[in-house]
């Protein structure tokens, strides 16, 4: 007899080692801000565990994947895309193939961008050499280059 695809969450991984929201805002290089907005915003896998004294209590799951979600904002994910991957990963097994084009498709994206970016920096580079050149000139010329 088959088992169905699980359809929770991945479970978290015994870590008895967590971070307050300072301690994960250090790891991470996020602001404590920031944190609590990505689990406002539904960003995060998991709800954010809580001490007795209420307080967050991250752990190295959480940090992996607020890295990752670092990672996918860099590189210009909206927050609707990420929602919506955190969404398919909470949903567990069987949905992978959606996963898989979601990030495709980011990752077109990142691709379009970067060559952007060379072809932008091609120019800044164009334009150096040329200033280069001019202050080469005016210092064989004996003036001052500006």
């Amino acid at each position: 007899m088959a088992t169905a695809p699980s359809t929770a969450a991945p479970p978290r991984s015994p870590d008895l080692a967590t971070h307050s929201i300072a301690g994960a805002a250090r790891e991470t290089g996020l602001s404590p801000d920031t944190l609590r907005y990505y689990e406002r915003a539904g960003l995060l896998l998991h709800p954010v565990d809580r001490a007795a004294s209420s307080h967050r209590r991250y752990d190295a799951d959480d940090l992996y994947w607020i890295r990752l979600v670092t990672k996918l904002r860099g590189t210009g994910m909206p927050i609707r895309a990420v929602r919506e991957y955190a969404a398919l990963v909470r949903a567990g097994r069987g949905n992978e193939a959606e996963r898989l084009a979601l990030l495709e498709d980011h990752r077109t994206r990142v691709l379009q961008q970067l060559e952007e970016t060379r072809a932008n920096l091609r120019a800044i580079e164009h334009k150096i050499d040329v200033y280069r050149d001019c202050a080469v000139e005016r210092t064989a010329e004996g003036t001052p280059a500006p």
